[in-house]
């Protein structure tokens, strides 16, 4: 019994070292990020424009490292973890009920979203109070700051280019699914239903190591699921495999943690050198000034979902304090600001939702799909960005009809976009074009999107935290 006692003693010791290790790891991601962004303002204003941009070039490369080093054990974690999950029901049939809650969980608060995006952009109206365009001198030349490459809003090829770096597909391809870029070809432009179609075949690739090899992780994760699932039926016959992908699965976690070590660093240097080039560049506060309502408006509408109604969902499913799970989960939102990608933000996602209390199962089975499908933040920008761009057309005049298709296009295409940086910019052009505005004022928000996407991907990593914890009250206790 002595012994007993003094086992649990430890294991409760080595918990509460871990708990505290963690919460010191918090502290030490908001001081790097506080440290980056002051850095980022202060050294243009000391150093000559190349001397600065040089410097920041420099310390992007140990963000880079930092990113592929977390992008890099995103298909292995996400393929384990997922078969791990499936295995840990020990009947394929138990999915049934957590799968419907986990699609419903998705669809209806992307559907939120949009409805607080399209509210709040209403009653904000940006771009709507002055007859000045912020487009008139910025937008005809905008710097992409994810790759560095000058666009401009009125050059295709330009633009082509940019599509092409984000999404890594070929420019014909890119050209037959937005013609307004080839010169607009009648009847050809993309509607819902070839948004549905694409959302279809999204679903399967051909050859599963070219999806991993461009971190396509949908069509991964449906093999996983059913590759699973099909185990779970065979019994002892298959019981080699099973442990090896539940050790695998631990050994990408003990990775995850590894890797945490060096996050300020990796954090400091990322948020350094992009809010930096952007300030040598003059691109960041001159184009806060410029873009201000749209920015107050995007803000607004993420803090209104974030920390209003995804907490209002969580208390309602669960009966626990919501601000609590949130604190619980800073690690994972503070890294999906500093990266801006969801993909890359999941081994921490996942990390710190276990940490939080949800269920491996549920952790291993809803994150990474919500990772891939559940964009709230996303949806929520393109609905109010679609707005605020037709507010820039003096010839155009949006309906409620006109809303309602934005609505539901935004939500379609929210759910198409990848994980990766600034993603939203390619779907937006199918927002855009369903209800006819021009492409070409996306320049009014090029110069800050960069910007944006960090606080839309933190609140994506927030609604496929909650929706673990939602979907792990389904599971079978």
């Amino acid at each position: 019994m002595s012994e007993q006692k003094g086992s649990e003693n430890s294991s409760g010791n080595e918990a509460s070292s871990h708990q505290a290790g963690h919460g010191n790891l918090t502290l030490f991601i908001i001081g790097a990020i506080v440290t980056a962004i002051a850095t980022a303002l202060i050294l243009p204003s000391l150093l000559e424009k190349e001397t600065a941009l040089s410097i920041f070039h420099g310390i992007g490369i140990g963000g880079e490292v930092f990113l592929r080093a977390l992008m890099m054990m995103v298909v292995p974690l996400v393929v384990a973890s997922v078969m791990s999950g499936i295995l840990g029901l020990g009947d394929i049939r138990k999915l049934g009920k957590p799968g419907f809650v986990a699609v419903g969980y998705y669809l209806s608060t992307t559907v939120l979203a949009v409805v607080v995006g399209l509210m709040v952009v209403n009653v904000v109206n940006p771009g709507g109070e002055s007859s000045t365009s912020p487009t008139d001198t910025t937008a005809q030349q905008v710097v992409a700051e994810s790759e560095g490459v000058v666009v401009t809003a009125t050059d295709k090829t330009h633009l082509l280019d940019k599509l092409e770096a984000l999404t890594g597909m070929e420019k014909e391809k890119i050209a037959k699914i937005f013609p307004m870029l080839e010169g607009g070809l009648p009847g050809n432009e993309p509607g819902i239903w070839m948004i549905l179609g694409n959302l279809v075949l999204m679903l399967f690739a051909d050859n599963l190591l070219h999806a991993a090899a461009t971190t396509n992780l949908l069509p991964l994760i449906v093999f996983a699921i059913i590759f699973a699932g099909m185990l779970t039926t065979m019994g002892e016959r298959v019981g080699a495999i099973t442990n090896i992908i539940g050790q695998a699965n631990e050994a990408m976690m003990s990775f995850v943690m590894l890797l945490m070590n060096v996050a300020p660093i990796g954090i400091f240097c990322l948020v350094a050198s992009k809010f930096g080039s952007a300030q040598a560049n003059g691109q960041f506060l001159e184009v806060i000034k410029s873009t201000s309502g749209f920015i107050i408006t995007v803000l607004l509408g993420l803090g209104l979902h974030g920390l209003v109604t995804l907490p209002a969902i969580y208390f309602l499913f669960t009966r626990k304090n919501p601000y609590v799970f949130i604190k619980s989960m800073s690690r994972a939102l503070l890294t999906a600001f500093s990266t801006a990608s969801s993909s890359a933000t999941l081994p921490v996602t996942m990390d710190c939702s276990v940490e939080a209390g949800v269920s491996k199962r549920s952790t291993d089975f809803v994150l990474p799909l919500g990772a891939t499908i559940n964009m709230d933040g996303t949806a929520l920008y393109e609905a109010a960005a679609a707005i605020f761009i037709a507010n820039l057309d003096p010839n155009v005049t949006l309906t409620f009809g006109d809303q309602i298709v934005i609505a539901v296009t935004a939500t379609l295409a929210a759910i198409g976009a990848a994980g990766i940086p600034e993603a939203g910019l390619v779907t937006m052009l199918i927002v855009l074009n369903a209800v006819g505005l021009s492409p070409e004022y996306i320049g009014s928000i090029l110069a800050i999107d960069w910007l944006l996407d960090r606080f839309r991907t933190a609140t994506n990593t927030l609604g496929d935290s909650i929706g673990a914890a939602v979907v792990d009250q389904s599971f079978e206790k």
